[in-house]
């Protein structure tokens, strides 16, 4: 599966954006949608968890729905399988954030394209903590 086509520029711009919402962050440590999130956080973003499943996750209030989310959010980085992620990017472009991110083997085209349609920026089937560890 290949990747967007973001230069390295392009994702340094985005990588300079501050607050993250983490659809499908994990409350257990070993899994990618926990430690990834917390490099992010001990990495000065502003990290707000989107799972159901949870009241807190790394000590921060989680949302069930993106569209809870009360506050501006410039990426939504999303821990979702590929068939999952069209109605969740739905949701996301009710809230307008200037990127989503769709975390390493994640790619749908459908809501991609929705998503750009909407204005939104596209990352897909790249890891967040990978590209910032390679370019900061």
């Amino acid at each position: 599966m290949d990747h967007d086509s973001h230069t390295d520029e392009q994702i340094k711009e985005i990588l300079s954006l501050e607050s993250i919402a983490i659809i499908g962050m994990s409350k257990i440590s070993s899994k990618a949608a926990h430690h990834i999130p917390k490099y992010l956080s001990e990495n000065g973003y502003d990290v707000t968890p989107v799972n159901p499943n949870a009241d807190k996750i790394l000590g921060v209030k989680s949302y069930n729905t993106i569209t809870d989310v009360k506050k501006d959010i410039d990426i939504v980085n999303v821990f979702r399988p590929s068939d999952q992620v069209l109605p969740i990017v739905k949701d996301v472009i009710k809230i307008k954030p200037k990127v989503i991110w769709l975390q390493e083997g994640i790619h749908n085209p459908e809501a991609e394209t929705l998503a750009s349609n909407a204005g939104i920026k596209v990352v897909f089937n790249r890891c967040m903590m990978v590209e910032h560890r390679r370019l900061k």
